[in-house]
């Protein structure tokens, strides 16, 4: 595990043009220039303490995933290597070395496109309340964590820093990006997430649920920020899954479950983690890590 914590950063050249929960970004020019930090959020607020690795497992499993899926659709990625980053980036090799990505500049669809296979998490919230999920009417009787019959694409709208995602249906979507476009993007998004669901089952890896930002860039619709990681994804291991509960998972959970027990009011400034929360946290993003990539984090 890595000794340093990267919880914000600051190059000799560039500004940061935008601060995100947990990436930073440099605008270079043509290119833009993203570096995932340590930091992590939980209920949409950036919390005081780093977690060890972080930044480096979802760069490395976005590397992975965009190398893994650009048959399905192209990403945004230019270059993840120093060496191939503009000259007056090599002196920051060391800060950026394994936790930053070169990316093409797109025109973001302000929409989240989100993919469920199974049902938790806000959409099990749903399903208890109304039996659907974003307008779509599920089945009756089905169990907390259970397969859901078919995928489901449940878009939302994407917040600016410090606001909350909205579900909306999809007409509403269509209503906002056009009729095509939304074909076009859940027919990619459900191309994309049983692509990924193939692989990670036979890495142990259920995929519950995740989701997508794309972008326009030369006309071309492309996958953009980051994919198939604990941040943007629900991945439960395989050997644990038990339908009708709660599932272990390999994210930010035990940060969620300590913030709760100690009864935070889920507004700023948030709590220090204890560093039992940091290191076991740590554990399952790196574990994430190796599992789908069949590696050690190195």
């Amino acid at each position: 595990m890595s000794l340093n914590v990267i919880t914000s950063t600051n190059l000799t050249n560039y500004t940061p043009a935008h601060r995100g929960k947990v990436r930073d970004l440099y605008d270079l020019g043509d290119e833009f220039l993203i570096v995932s930090t340590d930091r992590i959020s939980a209920f949409d607020v950036v919390l005081p303490n780093g977690i060890p690795d972080k930044g480096r497992v979802l760069t490395g499993l976005s590397k992975f995933w965009f190398n893994y899926t650009k048959s399905v659709v192209d990403n945004h990625v230019i270059a993840t290597e120093i060496g191939e980053y503009p000259d007056a980036l090599h002196a920051e090799a060391e800060l950026l070395n394994g936790r930053s990505m070169l990316v093409r500049k797109a025109e973001r669809v302000d929409v989240e496109c989100v993919v469920r296979g199974y049902l938790a998490g806000s959409g099990w919230a749903s399903y208890q309340k109304t039996g659907e999920i974003c307008g779509q009417k599920l089945p009756a009787g089905l169990r907390e964590s259970e397969r859901l019959p078919e995928l489901l694409f449940t878009p939302t709208t994407k917040a600016e820093q410090g606001e909350h995602d909205e579900p909306i249906t999809i007409d509403e979507m269509q209503d906002q990006v056009g009729t095509d476009l939304t074909d076009r993007l859940i027919d990619i998004s459900f191309a994309l997430f049983r692509a990924a669901s193939q692989h990670a089952e036979k890495s142990g890896i259920i995929l519950c649920d995740t989701k997508f930002e794309f972008g326009q860039c030369d006309g071309e619709l492309i996958l953009i920020d980051e994919v198939f990681t604990p941040d943007s994804s629900r991945f439960w291991p395989a050997n644990l899954y038990e339908p009708g509960k709660p599932q272990q998972s390999f994210d930010k959970q035990f940060v969620r479950d300590y913030l709760s027990e100690i009864g935070w009011n889920k507004q700023p400034p948030a709590p220090e983690l204890p560093d039992t929360v940091i290191t076991k946290t740590s554990e399952k993003y790196r574990e994430a890590y190796r599992l789908i990539v069949g590696e050690e984090l190195t």
